[in-house]
């Protein structure tokens, strides 16, 4: 059995190693000042991941062989993009595609 000294120190290694990976960009940017060229390449950085997500959650990779789609996670995608649409909202977005999944779910 693990020793308590030792899953203590992993437990707080890992969360100041979190921290200081969220804070520490931060800090140092605050010093800098960057090019509108550099903001606006940031700013599509949430698009990117959020997409990322979607595309990761929609497919299912199997070794060797093409990705198959999720169908639940499809269906429940299309009116979490409509909300994403019209309110342009991330609260309304994650909201509707919580209840929407969650929807499909209980009827497949």
């Amino acid at each position: 059995m693990l020793s308590f000294n030792f899953v203590l120190m992993t437990i707080v290694g890992c969360g100041l190693a979190t921290w200081l990976s969220r804070v520490l960009p931060f800090w140092v940017l605050r010093k800098v000042k960057l090019s509108p060229r550099v903001i606006e390449f940031l700013s599509f950085v949430p698009i990117v991941i959020m997409s990322a997500l979607w595309f990761e959650n929609l497919f299912h990779q199997h070794l060797g062989h093409l990705p198959t789609i999720d169908f639940p996670n499809l269906i429940a995608s299309v009116p979490t993009v409509f909300s994403a649409i019209i309110s342009k909202s991330l609260l309304v977005i994650v909201i509707v595609g919580i209840i929407s999944l969650a929807v499909v779910r209980y009827f497949i």
